[in-house]
């Protein structure tokens, strides 16, 4: 099963980062989100990807083009330009698409334009600024079982502010931005049939506004309520945050540590 990855975004919201590389480049630990969501699909086994590319999408295709001798040692021979590849990494077997799906396309629209990629088969799509702890196993399970034309994964957002457990005017507990335990948004995720790409008029719909509710309003969507780890990453507050827990070694979305 593919993998689409939403990736042409503007992320206007973290200026800092993406005024010279698009949102998905964005590093954590010195790796970009991308490749951090991508290596959570690949750990179950989920290896064919799909990147609908947008704003800034060289800076991708470069990545991708460059990553043997970006992650590789080689040896160049000068005047021939031959160059020795050795050693290996643990992305080998890696089948990634980079399709140019237009800067201003919204998200439905992008995913309708790399129908030709997906050959008619069930897929799944995530967004490309988000990570988590979620089984896809399980996801795809769940989705096999229903039925349904599609599933979207429920998350808990995370709260901007510090909780307090209170007893007695005592503090019981004290956690800086915990995720909020009441309370479901939608965390990307999705498994659809290939017949959802037919509900998707073109460009200027959006994977949200468009085609989710469409598909609610079909009784065709079911939800998959995840409640381990989620974190998106729309400020820079929130890429200091992922990156010092990676740092910590806390980074519960590094499955394959």
């Amino acid at each position: 099963m593919k993998v689409v990855i939403l990736a042409g975004g503007l992320g206007t919201r973290l200026r800092e980062e993406t005024e010279y590389k698009p949102k998905p480049m964005v590093e954590i630990g010195g790796r970009p989100i991308l490749w951090h969501i991508m290596k959570s699909y690949a750990h179950h086994g989920y290896m064919k990807f799909v990147l609908c590319l947008g704003y800034k999408g060289d800076v991708i295709r470069d990545y991708f083009l460059n990553y043997e001798i970006r992650n590789r040692d080689f040896t160049v021979t000068l005047g021939s330009g031959g160059i020795e590849i050795h050693n290996g990494h643990t992305e080998a077997g890696w089948r990634v698409t980079l399709a140019e799906t237009g800067e201003k396309t919204l998200t439905g629209g992008r995913l309708k334009r790399v129908t030709p990629y997906l050959k008619g088969e069930r897929f799944m799509v995530t967004y490309g600024d988000g990570v988590a702890d979620i089984d896809i196993k399980d996801l795809v399970a769940f989705h096999e079982k229903h039925g349904k034309l599609g599933t979207v994964t429920a998350v808990h957002p995370s709260s901007r502010f510090g909780e307090l457990s209170i007893d007695n005017g005592t503090v019981k507990v004290f956690q800086e931005k915990p995720q909020v335990h009441e309370g479901w948004i939608n965390g990307g995720y999705f498994v659809f049939q290939p017949e959802v790409l037919d509900l998707i008029l073109g460009d200027e719909e959006s994977l949200e506004q468009g085609l989710l509710v469409k598909l609610a309003s079909m009784r065709e969507l079911m939800v998959y309520q995840h409640q381990g780890f989620w974190q998106c990453m729309d400020t820079y507050r929130e890429v200091e945050l992922l990156n010092d827990l990676w740092k910590g070694s806390n980074s519960p979305w590094a499955v394959w540590r």
